[in-house]
């Protein structure tokens, strides 16, 4: 059995689907730097311009989630977590912002079982 490498909670499920039904297909990218960096953004699929590299860990509801292969290298043997809180982050270029939400990752690491049959990645 293939183990993903996101996945996303309900309360994040349900913001994807009142974000897609504005804007329709979405994506998400996170970077490796400080502030906006470290929480994940939510584009129009498109509306980020990828770097040489950056890797897609996965997708969830159907909205591939890249991340900054710096990032990747750090947090490569860990499983992300796509939440919701309220309130705005750092950032403020993020579809979410302007319904007052804010995107978060959760970390945790895979056990050595999982470590053998994790999906692959995709890169940029």
């Amino acid at each position: 059995m293939t183990i993903k490498r996101i996945d996303c909670t309900e309360k994040a499920k349900n913001l994807i689907a009142q974000l897609k039904t504005k804007h329709g297909e979405l994506m998400f990218y996170q970077a490796g730097g400080c502030c906006e960096g470290t929480q994940p953004q939510c584009f129009v699929k498109g509306g980020f311009y990828l770097r040489m590299n950056d890797v897609c860990i996965g997708e969830v509801e159907d909205c591939e989630f890249w991340v900054d292969k710096d990032l990747f290298e750090y947090w490569k043997h860990a499983h992300f977590t796509l939440d919701v809180l309220d309130g705005f982050g750092a950032g403020g270029f993020s579809l979410e912002t302007p319904l007052g939400k804010t995107f978060k990752i959760q970390y945790r690491i895979f056990t050595e079982e999982e470590e053998k049959n994790l999906a692959p990645v995709k890169y940029a």
